[in-house]
């Protein structure tokens, strides 16, 4: 499945501004299911390294307007992609049924029991501190097991929660609190978490670590994306989130062709 990123935000690395407006972000969203998304996930924070957290007021006064057009324009799933519970609750009462949680290592449960109460799907994304610290120093003997032993844990504990495990999708979080080769070590070990019995969502879209190893702008990382993205659905990843619907879609449906035929 392919997953198409709108952002209502003014400052997310690829996109911020763009669709800033709630008629732009819309269309934008409309935009993305003719051209083959199969869920759409909106956000009004950014989680860019460093970025700086937004109000719940200001994050709803983003999303809400966007999420209640598009859950009622479009037959595919909505995705919020947020941090803050109270901002969960809301988006999914205005028509979201999956929140996307880079947030998943807090430790409270708040989030998890609206989720389980709404019974909504849920990412559990990994990352190592906060959008603000993430990059500072991230440090880690093994990062693949590391990350799999984080989903193995909140596993259980959104279970304990109240959650079913139907309703959860494991992201290992590339480029949240990873160096270039914490990004290379997990997308080389993804069959690690697809055998976890539960679907995994990868995102690599435009994100830095491209440009640090090939050295391209953020408007000219897209093959990289897609070769991240061929790559994974071989691996057994299920879900691509991205901002270049089109083009995704295209490449994984030749992959699933050649894939398919495989002896």
């Amino acid at each position: 499945m392919v997953m198409g990123v709108v952002n209502v935000t003014p400052d997310s690395f690829s996109d911020g501004g763009q669709f800033l407006d709630p008629a732009a972000a819309v269309a934008h969203g409309l935009e993305l299911v003719v051209q083959g998304a199969e869920i759409l996930d909106v956000g009004g924070e950014s989680t860019r390294p460093g970025a700086q957290p937004v109000s719940e007021s200001e994050e709803l006064r983003r999303v809400l307007p966007v999420i209640e057009r598009l859950a009622a324009q479009v037959e595919i799933p909505v995705s919020i992609d947020t941090q803050k519970p109270a901002v969960a609750r809301a988006a999914l009462q205005a028509g979201a049924s999956i929140v996307n949680d880079i947030a998943a290592n807090r430790a409270d449960d708040e989030m998890w029991r609206a989720v389980a109460k709404a019974e909504a799907g849920y990412i559990c994304v990994h990352m190592q501190g906060t959008p603000q610290t993430m990059q500072l120093n991230p440090v880690y003997k093994d990062v693949v097991r590391e990350v799999r032993d984080f989903f193995a844990d909140r596993l259980e504990r959104l279970k304990r929660a109240g959650m079913n495990a139907v309703q959860v999708v494991l992201d290992p979080g590339i480029g949240f609190g990873k160096t270039l080769e914490h990004n290379l070590q997990l997308l080389g070990g993804l069959e690690r978490f697809t055998n976890l019995n539960r679907p995994v969502l990868l995102g690599v879209s435009r994100k830095s670590f491209i440009g640090k190893l090939l050295g391209p702008g953020v408007s000219e990382r897209l093959p990289a994306a897609l070769a991240c993205a061929c790559l994974a659905a071989e691996a057994g990843v299920r879900m691509i989130r991205t901002h270049d619907v089109a083009e995704t879609l295209q490449a994984l449906r030749m992959s699933e062709a050649v894939l398919a035929r495989r002896k």
